[in-house]
């Protein structure tokens, strides 16, 4: 039997708000928000589950570890995005011929990993 990824969840404190953020930085088109949920799809229909407070997931927002991670095509062009917008991220990291690499916090505090390859 093969599997297929379903859905990523982050916790989130609002997920409309959530998902704006996850729409405007990263492209991602919201299918389904609720006031416990907001279900986002990326061009490939990949699936990141925005769980908010209501929805009875005992785990706060503001993860310290990355548990989703975007594929850019400039990592340091979308540092720099990400920079004029607010939000905090580390600077450019990783060998340009393994895997470049930043991360950012979103706005509920949640680690994000953004990549290159």
């Amino acid at each position: 039997m093969i599997a297929t990824l379903a859905s990523s969840f982050l916790p989130v404190h609002d997920p409309a708000a959530a998902a704006a953020w996850y729409r405007d930085r990263f492209g991602l088109e919201g299918t389904d928000v609720q006031e416990h949920a907001a279900v986002l799809r990326d061009r490939d229909g990949r699936l990141l589950t925005l769980m908010g407070p209501v929805s009875g997931i005992p785990v706060r927002p503001g993860l310290a570890w990355a548990p989703v991670s975007f594929r850019v095509e400039d990592v340091a062009a979308f540092r720099e995005d990400l920079l004029r917008s607010g939000s905090p991220c580390s600077p450019v990291q990783g060998d340009p011929g393994t895997c470049l690499f930043v991360t950012a916090a979103d706005p509920d505090g949640n680690t994000v990993l953004v990549v290159d390859r």
